[in-house]
């Protein structure tokens, strides 16, 4: 099924897109994990590639429809993107059923012909900026990563408790005004990477909220949704 643009959308997607934006080909898909299978949805160029291939996981509040515009544009800049439905079966999965439900998706994507597997990346928003955080360091596949209003200190471990094992360069994008994830925990975390020596790169929005990117389960579309957008794009762009 190719992308089809209609009333607001299309000049959502026109605005944010360069002028040498792909058809693109998206759908439901399912990832094969455990023995189970997760709901997910793909988007891709519709001819051409190899592609970097990006895996993409949504917020704790689930693969809403933003995401999935998000993935759609996306993929018409040159991605085969990958919204893993992480929540099918379970709300809160543990840490380990992600990582390996992660793999499990690096496999699937690197099976396409259109894909790359030496150009994969790794994207999260909300819980899962805390998975793009703690499983970049841990899977040697994923060669660039950005973490949205993640966590870097929740859980065991922590994303910061792996700081060291982390070599693949990570973009952090995070709002001023994120109540579930301060900034100075954000601040806090890059000031380790620098000591660590790992390379990252952070933007920071004044005044935004944790889950800025998505309202009313849309993405949004003002100045700030659309620049930082492009900073994740371009950052794919400049690593994988």
């Amino acid at each position: 099924m190719k992308i089809k643009l209609v009333g607001l959308l299309a000049v959502f997607l026109l605005t944010m897109l360069p002028a040498s934006a792909q058809e693109v080909t998206q759908g439901d898909v399912e990832v094969m994990s455990g023995g189970q299978a997760y709901q997910s949805y793909l988007a891709a160029p519709s001819e051409g590639g190899p592609y970097p291939g990006v895996i993409l996981i949504h917020s704790f509040r689930g693969l809403e429809e933003g995401y999935k515009t998000m993935v759609d544009q996306f993929a018409a800049e040159g991605f085969v993107v990958l919204a893993v439905g992480w929540q099918t079966f379970e709300q809160s999965p543990s840490d380990d059923t992600v990582k390996q439900l992660v793999e499990d998706s690096i496999a699937f994507l690197s099976e396409r012909d259109d894909v790359d597997p030496e150009r994969l990346g790794l994207t999260g928003f909300c819980a899962g900026g805390r998975y793009t955080m703690l499983l970049l360091p841990q899977i040697d596949a994923l060669k660039a990563g950005v973490a949205w209003y993640g966590f870097p200190y929740n859980g065991s471990p922590a994303p910061a408790d792996l700081i060291g094992d982390l070599t693949a360069p990570m973009l952090i994008i995070h709002g001023t005004a994120d109540d579930p994830s301060p900034i100075a925990d954000i601040y806090r975390y890059a000031t380790s990477l620098q000591e660590a020596g790992a390379y990252f790169e952070l933007k920071v929005y004044f005044g935004e909220p944790h889950g800025f990117m998505l309202s009313n389960s849309q993405l949004r579309d003002d100045e700030v949704a659309q620049d930082a957008y492009r900073q994740m794009a371009d950052f794919f762009k400049r690593k994988l």
